[in-house]
């Protein structure tokens, strides 16, 4: 019973330094999510990782009535991911925002490459337990992880693998506490315990 799982958001160079929207020090925590890939991937538990795959014309960027610049379109540089993430061979990637009307902020409105919604994939798994870091605190990963909680899954946050936007000063401190009120744990990698 594999019942723990990582799960990557969003660790795309769109969103890391140089990118389009850019999380300020987004790339800072590469190293952290890699230590973590590699516990993780040493005891045998899945590793997701999600990506924004917009198309070029979506309602979630501004010119097309959203609040953002164009970033993470399809098969762009700005949508792969960063190059200092080490994922696994095996690692599970998820696809969200490739349909022009969605945002999907929550990896939990993604699918598997061959189309199977990532809460279906837990569930065939046994998935209980998952652990989410990436970009960004306030926004996707504050979405996934209110969702896994939603859906009835333990989650722990990994303080030391998420990184915020901060539109608004104090916004990823606000959405690491909303986090924490709704259930969700944290740890540090020190605190690791698989």
């Amino acid at each position: 019973m594999k019942s723990s799982a990582l799960v990557i958001v969003d660790f795309q160079n769109d969103f890391c330094p140089g990118g389009s929207l850019p999380v300020p020090e987004g790339d800072t925590i590469a190293d952290t999510l890699n230590a973590y890939i590699e516990r993780f991937t040493e005891k045998g538990l899945p590793v997701f990782a999600s990506k924004d795959w917009h198309p070029p014309e979506t309602g979630h960027f501004k010119e097309y009535g959203g609040v953002w610049p164009p970033h993470c379109v399809m098969g762009t540089k700005g949508a792969e991911f960063h190059p200092a993430l080490k994922l696994p061979e095996k690692a599970i990637i998820l696809i969200k925002g490739d349909q022009p009307d969605e945002d999907a902020y929550s990896v939990f409105q993604a699918h598997t490459e061959d189309g199977r919604p990532f809460k279906n994939v837990l569930e065939d798994m046994s998935i209980e337990h998952l652990y989410v870091g990436g970009l960004a605190t306030d926004y996707c990963v504050k979405a996934t992880v209110l969702d896994a909680l939603r859906e009835g899954f333990r989650v722990t946050l990994l303080l030391d693998a998420v990184k915020g936007v901060d539109v608004e000063k104090g916004d990823s401190e606000r959405a690491i506490k909303e986090m924490k009120h709704r259930g969700a744990d944290t740890i540090t990698i020190e605190q690791l315990s698989l």
